[in-house]
């Protein structure tokens, strides 16, 4: 949630509150409000409601979709090379002692970003220097410093591809070595996490499903119509409270839960995938004494590139699992308050019912859906992907929060998914399902002030429709926070154009008979047997117009050739100079 939108909100509030005592015959500032509302609600101790409140925004904070929880862990990879980066990049050598250096910065790079050993070991670092001089000698070099920038970020990228290619194949093809165990060669982060995490999470959400089945059994006994007065002499606040915290911790782990799962399975395709490439590298080169690198590069960059998927598994999973211990101090409120023994002693005899028992119970229950034919019933078997339809008050009874005093009971669906206004509703009995589809607008409402009674129950229910400022986890777009501005009514005014796709115009399109070209248009018609002899054919043509045009014609002309001889120009210095014509006619 940005600071924008957290200021928005809580001036809307403020300002809600305000109105309300001056309605009330009060006037109050708006920084008397603010004190007093956030002043008594921070300084609660012991307080489950607000610690599932501090839950919801911690998860808001720092929860997000995969794709970028992986963006996230690139942009610190990149941030942590880029001071190495630039040393190579902007470094401007001279001597062969500053070459020298420059290469075993570029081995640092390269083993920094493969994540394949540290660049402090010795025997590390000479493995890494001997792949890479067999690709990148030290007189490759100076022709590496005269690239621009940009092009030496790229060879040190594609450097790191290759030289961790290489350093893997050696790591699985040790001479001699007939078959290779190439688990072991996956990274150790992710062989000691995925097992320790997904089973951790396993565990702490065995535990918060534990507490919340006893925290609904004990609450279930205390708002039953038949229950004593006596018996309800308990802090039932504080219950709702502790099973609201619960039911938010046990959403959670499911959420990391299911993460942690699809991680296991990216990282099972990525293992495959790597030892299959690895074996087709082995064949590629095996007792073969020299390689095309056009054959063998290709193979070498496609190893670093599934190892570095891998690698991204185990951060995510590391990720997930301190976001769930993170969630542990926000549970330990309701621990304090309801003790193992304390809690025993309110369940006395009552029966713990586990969620998947709720639904074996009720499974024989069904809604005929003749019978209520005013209203809209979805079944399994005439609805397609019927377990996966968005359900309303995410899968709880919304009848039984009503009439049981906030009482959070999960839905069973094959009862029967009652589809009102565009929205699907679920029941924990066919008399609960029943009675909330003849009033469903007084149950949507009544629901609504519960939530407003207990704040978390805003995000827990996914009450985002009721309350617009708020947007439930499933919905959030990436980068948008849990709260969002609220919804405002404005004018506003739209102008749309001609054509919004040019890609649809159709240029010879036109609209005016008269225009048609008559020349580059033809009549066609066709004649059957059953048409024969019953009606004339016409053909419509364009006659050609008569028309002349002028031409140049060639011509020609002869000329004589005119010529000249002149005598008395030598020899005679007073002599006369004769000019005799002895050009011919053209018709000799």
């Amino acid at each position: 949630m940005s600071g924008g939108h957290a200021e928005s909100l809580i001036k809307n509030i403020i300002g809600d509150i305000v109105r309300e005592c001056a309605v009330r015959g009060h006037a109050v500032s708006e920084t008397l409000v603010a004190f007093m509302l956030c002043l008594d609600k921070l300084m609660e101790k012991c307080s489950p409601s607000l610690d599932t409140i501090k839950m919801q925004v911690y998860f808001d904070l720092n929860y997000t979709s995969r794709r970028e929880f992986l963006e996230d862990i690139h942009q610190v990879m990149e941030s942590k090379l880029s001071s190495v980066s630039r040393e190579i990049t902007d470094s401007r050598v001279k001597t062969r002692e500053e070459l020298e250096a420059l290469y075993r910065k570029v081995v640092t790079y390269i083993l920094l970003r493969s994540g394949v050993g540290s660049p402090a070991d010795v025997n590390t670092v000479n493995e890494a220097t001997a792949a890479l001089q067999s690709v990148f000698p030290h007189t490759e070099l100076r022709a590496f410093m005269v690239l621009l920038k940009r092009d030496k970020e790229l060879q040190l990228k594609e450097l790191t591809m290759t030289v961790t290619g290489i350093r893997l194949f050696n790591k699985a093809g040790k001479k001699g070595e007939q078959e290779t165990d190439l688990d072991k060669l996956m990274p150790a982060a992710l062989t000691e996490a995925l097992p320790a995490i997904s089973t951790s999470l396993e565990n702490e959400l065995k535990i918060s499903q534990s507490l919340a089945w006893r925290y609904t059994a004990v609450l279930e006994k205390l708002t039953h119509p038949d229950c004593r007065s006596a018996e309800r002499d308990v802090p039932m606040v504080l219950l709702k409270q502790a099973l609201y915290n619960v039911r938010q911790h046990e959403g959670f782990l499911r959420m990391l839960l299911a993460d942690a799962c699809l991680c296991a399975k990216h990282a099972e395709l990525l293992q495959a995938e790597f030892s299959s490439n690895m074996k087709l590298l082995k064949e590629t080169v095996k007792s073969k004494a020299a390689v095309p690198t056009a054959t063998v590069f290709p193979l070498f960059k496609a190893l670093p590139k599934l190892w570095s998927g891998l690698q991204d598994e185990a951060e995510l999973l590391n990720i997930l699992n301190n976001i769930s211990i993170n969630l542990q101090p926000f549970i330990a409120s309701q621990a304090k308050i309801f003790s193992e023994a304390h809690l025993d002693g309110l369940l006395e005899s009552s029966e713990v019912k586990a969620d998947e028992q709720r639904m074996i119970e009720s499974s024989g229950e069904r809604i005929d859906p003749g019978e209520m034919k005013s209203h809209n019933w979805l079944l399994p078997e005439t609805t397609a992907s019927f377990n996966e339809l968005p359900l309303q008050y995410n899968g709880v009874c919304g009848y039984t929060v009503v009439t049981r005093d906030g009482l959070l009971l999960p839905g069973n669906p094959h009862i029967g998914v009652l589809k009102h206004k565009e929205k699907l509703y679920v029941f924990s009995s066919k008399d609960a399902a029943v009675k909330f589809a003849s009033s469903p607008e007084e149950f949507i409402e009544e629901v609504a002030e519960k939530a407003k009674l207990s704040p978390e129950l805003i995000q827990l229910l996914k009450l985002h429709q009721q309350f617009s400022c708020v947007s439930p986890y499933p919905e959030m777009q990436p980068g948008e926070g849990l709260l969002v501005n609220p919804i405002t009514n404005c004018e506003s005014g739209t102008q749309t154009d001609i054509h919004p796709l040019e890609t649809n115009m159709d240029k010879s399109y036109e609209w005016n008979e008269g225009e048609a070209d008559l020349l580059s248009k033809a009549t066609h018609s066709t004649q059957t047997d059953m048409s024969h002899m019953r009606r004339e054919n016409t053909t419509q043509t364009w006659l050609p117009k008569n028309a002349v045009c002028q031409s140049k014609r060639d011509g020609k002309s002869s000329v004589p050739k005119p010529q000249t001889y002149l005598t008395g120009l030598r020899g005679q210095r007073d002599g006369h100079v004769v000019k005799t014509n002895l050009t011919r006619p053209v018709d000799d």
